[in-house]
């Protein structure tokens, strides 16, 4: 059975968490760590936006001043993100494609959320996988709404997927951050998107404890890894490369505004 290590819940800023992820997928690449399932939250809220999108394009840099959200590219591709410090539980799964069977991207994507439609399915809830398109990552669904979403990295023959859990929703908040060029008003952007995105506490009508949708992420990707995980702290090798990572790319604008490498 190949080895699988977990990192329990706990929140980061978006610089740190970044930093991480990244740095998990060096070492794993690298062939000194395990397979790791880490599963953060984000403190303060943040914004990420995809690895090759144009920030100034997708958020109202003033406006997360204001109000206190951290802005931050991500290594991996995909669209804008906007993480509620309260309001997801975000996981990061990274893994050797040859222990994961495939090197396919849409089937690494179909049996990553194939854990957490397990793991909403102990919480009470039945989803669908969405396979995505050419604009559009492949993402999970509650009766046709988003519920999940996610981005990947690939590095020396390793994936590295991050994306997040829905567990309460504020779009107003969202979309008085994130710009849309097609609307007039943010209240015009809520609208539209209230048809889209779902979230636990909406289909539930009350939102679990974290500790609850960590343990049943936990017990999703064990059996769509075919693997029992070990509890497990990243390496001092790992954190030490991650807090680099975090001042020298992550925190920086030639990284952040312009996707140059910083590092």
């Amino acid at each position: 059975m190949v080895d699988w290590r977990f990192v329990g819940f706990e929140r980061a800023s978006a610089f740190a968490n970044m930093g991480l992820d990244e740095a998990i997928l060096v070492s794993r690449a690298a062939g000194v760590v395990p397979n790791t399932v880490r599963l953060y939250g984000w403190t303060p809220s943040a914004i990420s936006i995809g690895r090759f999108q144009k920030l100034e394009q997708e958020v109202y840099l003033d406006k997360c001043r204001e109000l206190g959200v951290d802005v931050i590219r991500r290594v991996s591709g995909g669209g804008t993100v906007f993480h509620d410090s309260e309001g997801e539980v975000t996981y990061c799964i990274v893994a050797r494609l040859s222990d994961l069977g495939t090197s396919d991207v849409s089937r690494v994507y179909s049996k990553v959320y194939s854990g957490i439609a397990e793991a909403l399915q102990l919480l009470g809830v039945k989803s669908d996988f969405n396979p995505g398109n050419a604009k559009n990552c492949p993402n999970l669904t509650v009766r046709g709404k988003k519920i999940s979403g996610s981005s990947q990295a690939n590095r020396g023959g390793c994936v590295l997927q991050h994306g997040t859990l829905l567990l309460r929703k504020d779009l107003k908040r969202m979309f008085t951050l994130l710009r849309v060029p097609w609307a007039k008003t943010c209240l015009e952007v809520v609208g539209v998107a209230e048809k889209k995105i779902t979230s636990l506490e909406d289909e539930l009508g009350w939102v679990p404890s974290t500790s609850a949708v960590c343990d049943a992420l936990r017990k999703g990707f064990e059996k769509a890894f075919g693997a029992e995980f070990s509890d497990s702290k990243l390496a001092s090798d790992e954190l030490a490369l991650a807090e680099k990572l975090r001042r020298e790319r992550y925190s920086t604008d030639s990284w952040n505004r312009g996707g140059k490498i910083g590092f």
